[in-house]
Order: structure tokens, then C-alpha cells, then sequence
């Protein structure tokens, strides 16, 4: 049976993202906020609004019971957990299902099998998908010692339980490891409640590039393309685009069907990452992870598809199943998605909390800007610093870089500094424009020798 009204446990773009797809499916939404978000734009459109805690994110984006008691005094049928925050917590999916609401999303055990990398990597094995060498959970220091030296360094420490560069590590000599295991071993236990850790082989000019997957919860799975995101900084993404540029056909069926299969084994329900690291130097992917929610950069994918993602996660969670086939869906161009924070690049990516004074978006066929920003909006330091993305789409992806580089020409933000430009010189770069960049291009060749050409004042312009 259809959805007939979803609680949405979020907030900023992403709140304003699913608000947008229950109006198009004509589903009822009521947003779930703190009071810091009272006047967001999300409350302004959403058709309902309660209010579930103070500002503090552990009091209220974060409270399992506040949020599902939310959805129950509002009679929501399905809560929309978006990313981060509680998306890929198992206890929320799991009160959800005991509450009678439906969770859009994985199952509690779909999501526990897959949003635990060393589970995940295990399940990789037994599929036979190709996987980064390394090793599942290591006991302890003097066992991570170990895997390194048959791997060989330079390699990774990576938290099990989590990911966004939490918990990792790059260990580029025994010398380093007690420290760098100490490191990621407490960083993991602060950031997840969970210190397990385990040993992946380093690529030094690795790609990171992931495939959109949805699953109907039945066994059945389809890719909706692959992209690349391997413009990051610290772990953090930057800019991504789709689809990923220069694989061959081989490598781009491995890497589809792989998703597919690993997705399609755990009868997973909505929308699902899979995610490949590339070593251009092998012509090879070695599974990463499962993200066992909607990804921040899930509109690129959309855009040279038409397959909107949200709206499926909707149906998908409503019992009615994908509306496409994998023959149905057919990659058209090129798109690239850049994102805009609220911080200062010149101070090392502080963020800058502020009060918006100006915000003026681009506009154009082939331009989106998914946000949840207007004048007058009050940037609070409590949560990220994400204030819109803009994704463009071209013909082609020379097309498609123009086509960003002109819109973050022709976005004006003024009250809070912010990362438009520095996107702007990093799309300017030779090295982009040519493809010739790897994981940590950002902070080892970029970084160092970077002008701020358009990154002085607020915004890009």
C-alpha cells in the first residue's frame, strides 16, 4: 500500500529534498526539528511540523525514542532518516518496525549486514566480488603490525563501524603504526561506540568510485549508474561526478554487477552505495563499503538519468516496488555536483556560523541547486556546515565542468564565507579538467601551492 504521510528526521538541503519528493508522489511530510531549525526552510514547506528537542543534536536529531515518538503522535505511516545522523543506525530501523512504521530504508538486519565494513567485506568475499587486500577486524595492535607487514606498507587503518574518515589512518612505516592504531582506535570509539578496526592495503593514486544501487527487498537490484568522488579533502568529498570517467567497459560491468549482487543478496530495501576504490595503475576496483542510506551526492546520478531517487526510496518503502528496470535505465551525459559549505578555506575549512544576508542561486536547464538557504538564514554551529549543492549537466563532461564552472561564477552568497570559489579554482585546474587526480590530490598537490584566486570575500562572487 502507497505512503500515505512520512515523518522526515532531518534537516538542511536533505530535508528540503525529501519534502520535495513526497509533494511529487503526493504523500503528506512532517518534518521533525530542534528548535534551532524552527525557521528553517524545511518547516516553511513541510505540511506539518513537531518539534522534537533543544538545539543539541544528542537531545534531538540523534534521540532514537524522540523520533519515532514523533512519528507516532503526528500518525505518520514511514520515517525518512535522509544521511547522517540516525540513518544507519539498526536501533531505528529496528524501533520503526516494531512501532508499525515504516522505515525507508534497509531492515535491521539488511542494514547490520551491511553498514559494518569487516561484515560487508566478508559478504564481498563469499560473492566473490574483488576486494582491496587487508584483513577483517584485527584483535589488536600487535595483529594489525602484522597484516601490514605481509600487505606491505604504506596502509590503512579503517574503523569497521564507520566511515567519512573517522577512524582512519594512513601508516606509512612500522615506526608509525602504535600511534596511528591508537589514533583510529579511539577516534572509532568516540565517533561509533566502536574501537574495531582493520588493515587495507594503501593505493597511492587511488579513485574513489561508488555505484547508485536500489533494491526492492526482495532480491531484486538495479544500478543506477556509477560516479566518481574522488575530489576530496581528508575523506571528506568535495565534488563528485557521473558517470566516472576512463573506466573500461570490463571494469564498469565488474563493478555494476558486483553492486548489484552484493545488494541483491541481502534483500536490501531502497536506496544503497557500493563503493570501489580504483587503482589506475592495475586497471582494477577493490570493494570498499556499503552506505546503507541516500548519499549526499545521489542528484549527479540523477541528473544523467532521470531516475529520481528520492521518489523510488518512497515507493520501494510503500510496498510498491521499483518503477524501472535495469534495461530502462541509460545514462545521458555528463553531470558534476560541487559542494558548498559555510567555511573558510583560507582558515584551514573553519566553519563560519553567521547569519545569511545574501543568497542568490543559479539558474538554468541544465543546473540544480538542492538547498536549504534564503536570505536571513542563521547558520547555527550546532550541526554540518553543508549549505547547497550545485549540480550541473552537459553533453559531455568537458560541457558539464563549463557548465558548473558558470553557475558557481553566478552564485551569490554574502553574510558567511564559503567554499564556492575555492570549488571554482579547484574546477579550474588543469588536473581536473584533464582527470589526472587521485584521493588526496586536494591536500598534497593542490592545497600546497593555491592562490584563492576566487576565494577571497564571501561566496563566489
Amino acid at each position: 500500500m502507497a505512503l500515505r504521510r512520512v515523518l522526515i528526521a532531518n534537516r538542511g538541503e536533505i530535508a528540503v529534498r525529501v519534502i520535495k519528493a513526497c509533494f511529487d508522489e503526493g504523500v503528506e511530510s512532517v518534518l521533525a526539528v530542534s528548535e534551532a531549525d524552527r525557521g528553517s526552510l524545511g518547516a516553511q514547506l513541510a505540511d506539518e511540523v513537531v518539534v522534537i528537542g533543544p538545539a543539541a543534536a544528542a537531545e534531538s536529531y540523534l534521540d532514537v525514542n524522540r523520533v519515532v515518538a514523533a512519528a507516532q503522535v503526528t500518525g505518520c505511516d514511514a520515517l525518512h532518516p535522509g544521511y547522517g545522523f540516525l540513518s544507519e543506525r539498526v536501533e531505528l530501523s529496528a524501533e520503526c518496525e516494531e512501532a508499525g512504521i515504516a522505515f525507508i530504508g534497509p531492515s535491521p538486519e539488511a542494514m547490520r549486514r551491511s553498514g559494518d565494513k569487516a561484515t560487508a567485506r566478508a559478504l564481498a568475499k563469499e560473492l566473490d566480488v574483488p576486494i582491496n587486500e587487508g584483513s577483517d577486524v584485527v584483535e589488536d595492535e600487535e595483529e594489525a603490525r602484522r597484516v601490514a607487514a605481509e600487505v606491505g606498507y604504506p596502509v590503512l587503518l579503517k574503523a569497521s563501524a564507520g566511515g567519512g574518515g573517522r577512524g582512519m589512518r594512513l601508516v606509512e612505516s612500522e615506526a608509525e603504526l602504535a600511534s596511528a592504531y591508537a589514533q583510529a582506535h579511539g577516534e572509532a570509539q568516540a565517533a561509533f561506540g566502536d574501537g574495531r578496526l582493520f588493515v587495507e592495503r594503501y593505493v597511492r593514486h587511488a579513485r574513489h568510485v561508488e555505484v547508485q544501487v536500489l533494491g526492492d527487498g526482495e532480491g531484486g537490484a538495479i544500478h543506477v549508474g556509477h560516479r566518481d568522488c574522488t575530489l576530496q579533502r581528508r575523506y571528506q568529498k568535495l565534488v563528485e561526478e557521473a558517470p566516472a570517467y576512463g573506466l573500461s567497459e570490463a571494469l564498469e560491468d565488474e563493478i555494476t554487477g558486483a553492486a548489484r549482487r552484493l545488494i541483491g543478496a541481502l534483500d536490501y530495501a531502497g536506496a544503497a552505495t557500493c563503493e570501489f576504490l580504483v587503482d589506475p595503475d592495475r586497471g582494477s576496483a577493490g570493494f570498499l563499503e556499503i552506505n546503507a542510506r541516500l548519499q549526499v551526492e545521489h542528484p549527479v546520478s540523477e541528473m544523467v538519468t532521470g531516475v529520481d531517487v528520492v521518489r523510488e526510496q518512497l515507493r520501494i518503502a510503500g510496498g510498491e516496488g521499483l518503477s524501472v528496470s535495469q534495461d530502462e535505465i541509460e545514462i545521458c551525459g555528463h553531470a558534476i555536483e560541487v559542494r558548498i559549505n559555510a567555511e573558510s578555506p583560507q582558515r584551514d575549512f573553519a566553519p563560519t556560523p553567521g547569519t545569511v544576508t545574501e543568497w542568490a542561486a543559479p539558474a538554468g536547464t541544465d543546473v540544480r541547486v538542492d538547498t536549504a538557504c534564503f536570505p536571513g538564514w542563521t547558520i547555527t554551529p550546532y550541526y554540518d556546515s553543508l549549505l547547497a549543492k550545485l549540480i550541473a549537466h552537459g553533453p559531455d563532461r568537458e560541457a558539464a565542468l563549463a557548465r558548473t564552472r558558470q553557475a558557481l561564477r553566478h552564485l551569490r552568497v554574502a553574510g558567511v564565507e564559503t567554499t564556492a570559489g575555492f570549488a571554482l579554482d579547484v574546477l579550474e585546474h588543469p588536473d581536473v579538467v584533464a582527470g589526472r587526480v587521485h584521493t588526496r590530490w586536494v591536500e598534497e598537490e593542490f592545497i600546497p601551492s593555491w592562490s584563492g584566486a576566487h576565494a577571497a570575500g564571501e561566496g563566489a562572487a
